[in-house]
């Protein structure tokens, strides 16, 4: 009888046993200044310096005196009512006109110059003042007039004498000229330019007008003003 063969018998492997210092988290990496690697890349919470409140709070300051500023302008434009100073020419006297070799003009005009000023709670001050004498848009005269204070309501006259010596004219020109010497109507441009300073209470603020007159005047010696057409803007 043949023996049976002994049981295999299993052995099971022992479970390995990992010492409990491997499982320990990796120590942190350090910067080169000493700190964690990671506390490195944020940035420290810093205060802000008192100097950069103060400027902000100056800063909103400054706007809300702007805002305030406008709205109080806005007030008292609204209240007053400013007007423009009106521009006018209520009398003028053509006393010459001549042609030189025949391209050079040589006249003499006298007119009187109405300056009005329609507000009731505004002065005005012409700081500049220039007037220009054109015949069919070639220059031929100018004048500056000195500053001048306006009240109120208060209208000035300024004689305003426009002399042209020796002024050349194209052919064209000069011939439109004799023309309308001769046929009794003579047609002059007075244009005005203006720097006017309004003036209410402590306040005041600055702007350019612009004033342009269309004149027909009877033919010299005692050319005399028979129509005109007068505007004034800003």
């Amino acid at each position: 009888m043949t023996p049976s063969p002994s049981p295999f018998h299993f052995h099971p492997l022992k479970s390995s046993t990992i010492p409990m210092k491997h499982l320990r988290p990796d120590p942190p990496e350090y910067s080169a200044g000493g700190r964690p690697r990671t506390q490195a890349l944020l940035r420290p919470h810093r205060r802000t310096n008192p100097f950069i409140w103060f400027a902000a709070f100056l800063c909103v300051i400054l706007i809300l005196l702007l805002i305030a500023a406008g709205i109080l302008t806005l007030i008292i434009f609204l209240i007053i009512k400013p007007r423009n100073p009106s521009f006018d020419t209520t009398s003028a006297t053509l006393n010459a006109i001549y042609l030189d070799s025949p391209a050079y003009l040589n006249s003499d005009l006298t007119f009187l110059a109405n300056f009005s000023n329609p507000n009731t709670k505004i002065d005005v001050v012409f700081e500049y003042a220039s007037i220009e004498l054109y015949f069919l848009n070639r220059l031929i005269a100018a004048q500056l007039l000195p500053p001048f204070v306006q009240r109120s309501g208060e209208a000035k006259l300024q004689a305003v004498h426009m002399i042209s010596s020796q002024v050349y004219l194209p052919p064209e020109i000069a011939l439109e000229l004799l023309t309308q010497v001769r046929t009794n109507r003579v047609f002059y441009s007075v244009r005005g330019t203006f720097r006017v300073r309004a003036i209410f209470g402590v306040g005041h603020f600055s702007y350019w007008l612009y004033a342009r007159c269309l004149i027909e005047l009877t033919s010299p010696p005692s050319g005399v003003l028979v129509a005109r057409s007068c505007r004034t803007k800003r």
